[in-house]
């Protein structure tokens, strides 16, 4: 099994509905690690030691978070900005995390077509996600395709918000149980909840 944590972040988690309901999903996932930044650290007071035990004990770390102006949350980027020192994360001796991969399941505001050439978005969602990729990247962190929900502000008023917190539960399980098929998934921009690339369990 892989030692999965997931990092939740939302400033406005009571006013929130999609990420709310994935939240209180992936909360309620046994053996896997979860972490409510906002209701942890509401002063931004991050204990830096326990956050690095926590990523040195975890071998995926899953960022969930609603994308606000192009960017994470800010609580996320101070998280980053004091968790990931040179010399533990990068720079000098800093391969504390080399090997681990980062997750990330975001939600957008906007319809899939705003995020393209010809949309009004005017860029793929993958590239306002490019900071966190290269994060990754320079902490020797693997990076694999996004989780991701667009329309997410229209998603609670059909079937879609049922269907992508489903498949949420199923990520996250396949993540755990190793079932996750991330050489697949690293060739796609995005992944969703009826594409997830799996594989079957196999039983002796």
């Amino acid at each position: 099994m892989a030692r999965l944590i997931v990092y939740y972040a939302h400033p406005g988690h009571r006013h929130s509905r999609a990420n709310k309901a994935m939240a209180a999903e992936a909360s309620s996932v046994d053996s896997i690690s979860y972490v409510d930044l906002y209701a942890e650290y509401p002063r931004f007071d991050i204990d830096i030691d326990r956050e690095q035990e926590r990523l040195l004990t975890h071998d995926v770390v899953l960022l969930q978070f609603p994308v606000f102006w192009y960017s994470t949350p800010s609580l996320v980027k101070e998280w980053q900005d004091l968790v990931l020192e040179h010399g533990f994360a990068y720079g000098h001796e800093g391969d504390r995390l080399a090997g681990k991969r980062m997750q990330l399941a975001v939600t957008a505001a906007g319809p899939a077509d705003a995020y393209s050439a010809d949309g009004y978005q005017r860029f793929p969602l993958r590239t306002f996600l490019t900071p966190l990729e290269q994060t990754a990247r320079l902490c020797g962190m693997s990076f694999s395709a996004p989780y991701v929900l667009y329309s997410s502000l229209h998603a609670p008023d059909g079937e879609a918000l049922d269907e992508h917190v489903g498949g949420y539960r199923q990520l996250l399980e396949a993540i755990r149980d190793d079932r996750y098929d991330f050489d697949t998934a690293d060739g796609r921009d995005t992944v969703h909840a009826n594409d997830l690339p799996t594989r079957e369990e196999h039983r002796p």
